[in-house]
């Protein structure tokens, strides 16, 4: 699919960050100046919690450069397309206002963990009977 359709619409991204691989389970945007690329990765049954009761989940992840090799760090687990669309833009917001040296993958990595998202993740709002 052309990166053009990516979820996230270019008006919304913050400066600097734009759309790095899109399919139905997978997508990711990088910084264009330095080596941060966050990713929502759709995960089967298979390795999904039994708890939430869901056939997969989403996992965002922040991806970096250490030295000659790639790192990747689990960001959160959030149960819907939607929520992953939401947390990476949020992500990539929180970086944008919040590190000062976007270099320094320590500094991105408590931001990020720094984040809430438990806006993402629906409530059980059913109502006793």
């Amino acid at each position: 699919m052309p990166l053009d359709t990516h979820p996230i619409p270019w008006e919304k991204l913050p400066p600097e960050w734009g759309p790095t691989e899109y399919d139905d389970g997978r997508f990711a945007y990088h910084h264009d100046r330095f080596s941060i690329v966050l990713v929502a990765n759709r995960t089967e049954a298979a390795k999904s919690h039994p708890g939430f009761g869901l056939c997969g989940y989403w996992e965002l992840r922040y991806r970096y450069l250490l030295g000659d090799r790639a790192v990747s760090e689990a960001i959160a687990r959030v149960s819907t397309r939607s929520a992953a669309v939401s947390g990476l833009l949020k992500c990539m917001n929180r970086v944008h206002d919040s590190v000062e040296r976007p270099t320094d993958p320590i500094e991105v990595m408590e931001t990020l963990r720094d984040i809430s998202f438990s806006d993402f993740v629906p409530e059980n709002r059913s109502t006793p009977g």
